[in-house]
């Protein structure tokens, strides 16, 4: 299946890529978002990702668009270090860098970064990627009886196999309902627990139905085991608290007029950006306003987006402008 960006043109419409600008890709992906803002204007982009397979995405944009386009795979929370350990004058060496390279190297201060390296924009895309999803072998869906993985870096340590089969049924429950907001989450802990007592869990499919011999379908059109799936993906990935940190660190890093965009697929992803920009633009304790929400109103996907890619009608999009 091929990857379709979500809320594309009002994505565009939003950050309004203009000549000699520097954007940041932060979820680069199938690069859908970056081909789109290189295609809008004579700018230059950086991509992360912290999936290394997307490295293949990369390179046949990375032809197209060479010296424009930089690649790191790195967790987006790390922006900061990335924009630190690069150097516009030579954009194109190494074309892609990985997370080791930039940890070795020496990090200027976060003043000589906003001085050399001028960001007029950061976009982000929260959650699992279609691909992702598609990928028999990567354990993010139980549509394909795969090993239980569900890791967006596959360098990490931590993946689903671990979330089963180690942790307590406590913990296993609170993280079910917390990031998955499923009622059944004590059911299903104790199910997962009383079946690993006999065997290790291994698969997608065995999960899935350990899940649904104690949660029935009813009426439902969603499967009884996605809720738990998304919310094990969460907690794999630390999903929530990458994105807290990857918003903070994208604002210091625009310059002025500068605009960070965000487009979530769960409540818990957009009650955290909603959080932080109405934190931004509305500030407590002091009258100096450093923000501006560029939509009031949340953007939605429309009907006949949502009609051509079903994944759209959850997304949703904000964005602030740098004031100052």
């Amino acid at each position: 299946m091929t990857h379709i960006p979500v809320l594309l043109k009002e994505m565009l419409s939003q950050l309004s890529p203009q000549n000699g600008g520097v954007y940041v890709d932060a979820t680069f992906g199938a690069g859908g978002y970056s081909k789109a803002i290189l295609e809008s204007a004579d700018c230059k982009v950086y991509a992360i990702d912290r999936d290394e397979t997307v490295i293949k995405f990369y390179n046949s944009l990375n032809t197209k668009y060479y010296g424009k386009i930089k690649l790191f795979i790195e967790k987006f929370s790390n922006i900061q270090t990335i924009l630190n350990s690069s150097n516009l004058k030579h954009f194109t060496e190494p074309s892609v860098v990985v997370s080791a390279g930039i940890q070795k190297k020496n990090v200027r201060s976060s003043t000589e970064m906003i001085q050399s390296n001028t960001v007029d924009g950061v976009v982000f895309d929260i959650g699992v990627s279609s691909m992702q999803l598609n990928e028999e072998n990567r354990g993010f869906s139980f549509l394909h009886n795969s090993p239980l993985d569900m890791r967006m870096d596959i360098s990490s340590h931590i993946n689903a196999s671990i979330f089963v089969n180690v942790l307590r049924e406590e913990e296993i429950a609170n993280t079910i309902y917390s990031y998955g907001g499923e009622r059944y989450s004590r059911k299903i802990a104790r199910a997962i627990v009383n079946i690993r007592k006999k065997k290790t869990i291994n698969t997608t499919f065995e999960l899935a139905d350990i899940v649904r011999s104690v949660v029935s379908r009813g009426k439902s059109k969603i499967d009884p085991a996605t809720r738990t799936f998304q919310a094990i993906r969460i907690w794999v990935n630390d999903e929530l608290r990458e994105l807290e940190k990857g918003i903070k660190a994208a604002s210091k890093i625009l310059n002025k007029n500068g605009k960070l965009i965000v487009i979530t697929f769960h409540s818990l992803e957009d009650r955290i950006v909603k959080t932080f920009f109405k934190g931004l633009c509305e500030p407590k304790f002091t009258n100096c306003r450093t923000f501006s929400l560029l939509n009031k109103k949340v953007i939605k996907a429309s009907a006949e987006e949502i009609s051509a890619n079903p994944r759209a009608r959850s997304a949703k999009l904000r964005a602030i402008q740098r004031l100052l």
